[in-house]
């Protein structure tokens, strides 16, 4: 189903979201195995100087104490407590259906475990938000490494062959204008998700959220706002695909899946994204010197074979979550 990007794209003169700091935020989590980094966050989104409207934690069948963790923090997080662990994709498919679904949100910010906010990391967004002279489907923040490095893992990629006057309108706002963003930190538009439906649970780890904002971005617009700063706590400073092992396996049947077999981007942009992700591909297989190829050509083989199963069926082992999820998909026509 096609979906053009609805009316009232720009308004002007003014801003196109005046109650931006107003509107109802529901911020999901998304917590495996990450008790102590789980906390950090909870305490970062409690001590935001603009909190959010609620909290969605979505627990992934997690074996420590994550889930007791969530239930017990004074933010009186809503915690849900998935019987298996379906990734990130999954964990965020659910999380963000329970947002719009059971508390209505009008912004939905989603983020990992091993995100910790700045004091005003929601703010800042919001005030980029409320300064935008056209409407946004997707706001990021800048996340930098513990050491206030920028952290390559989640630099959100700048729309390629944006005109003058879409540069102007995202400098208005404080920022530049993206077609895609990391769930790092991602402010979403709820509209839009209710028209364009949800990421893909199927894709478990990885390129879910370039997939779904890339979906968000075709026909709206993105920010990227610098002054919105999280810390993104990784073991290590570097691009998760340095050292995929056998998660390489999911980089190339869900990068597959995002450029063959939706309409998230262009005839153009797939040819730009997938030249860039064969030469990445190409290189990472000489670096480590072929030991990656068989996991990549499973991964191949899985892309070809079939596309993502709906979300509904990968989680129908939460009926409550699946019901929320068949429900944005079915508004959406999907």
């Amino acid at each position: 189903m096609t979906h053009s990007a609805p009316p009232g794209d720009r308004t002007s003169p003014g801003t196109a979201h005046p109650e931006a700091m107003s509107a109802r935020v529901v911020a999901v989590v998304v917590t495996y195995n990450r008790e102590q980094l789980l906390r950090e966050c909870l305490d970062a989104l409690h001590a935001q100087d603009r909190r959010p409207d609620a909290v969605v934690v979505i627990d992934n069948a997690s074996t420590d104490a994550s889930g007791i963790v969530a239930e017990e923090h004074p933010l009186g997080a809503d915690v849900v407590h998935l019987r298996r662990n379906v990734g990130g994709a999954g964990g965020f498919a659910a999380g963000i259906a329970r947002a719009l679904v059971r508390h209505d949100a009008d912004w939905v910010w989603v983020m990992d475990d091993d995100t910790v906010p700045r004091p005003s990391a929601l703010s800042q967004l919001l005030r980029a938000l409320e300064a935008s002279p056209v409407r946004l489907s997707v706001l990021s923040s800048r996340a930098v490494w513990t050491d206030g490095r920028d952290h390559p893992m989640n630099t959100p990629r700048t729309r390629l062959f944006a005109s003058a006057r879409e540069k102007r309108d995202a400098a208005r706002a404080g920022g530049r204008p993206i077609r895609t963003a990391s769930y790092v930190s991602a402010l979403l538009n709820g509209q839009d998700v209710r028209r364009l439906g949800l990421p893909y649970a199927d894709y478990f780890i990885w390129s879910d959220d370039f997939e779904h904002t890339g979906r968000l971005l075709r026909h709206g617009r993105g920010l990227h706002v610098p002054g919105s700063v999280v810390e993104h706590r990784t073991a290590r400073f570097g691009n998760a695909q340095t050292s995929p092992g056998t998660r390489f396996y999911f980089d190339v049947r869900n990068r597959l899946w995002a450029l063959l077999r939706t309409g998230s981007f262009t005839p153009l942009e797939r040819i730009l994204h997938g030249g860039r992700t064969a030469l990445g591909w190409a290189l990472l297989l000489l670096r480590h010197r072929g030991d990656l190829f068989g996991v990549g050509l499973r991964g191949l083989l899985a892309a070809l074979r079939r596309g993502p199963r709906p979300s509904a069926v990968v989680l129908a082992a939460d009926g409550e979550v699946a019901a929320d999820v068949r429900a944005i998909e079915r508004a959406a026509g999907r």
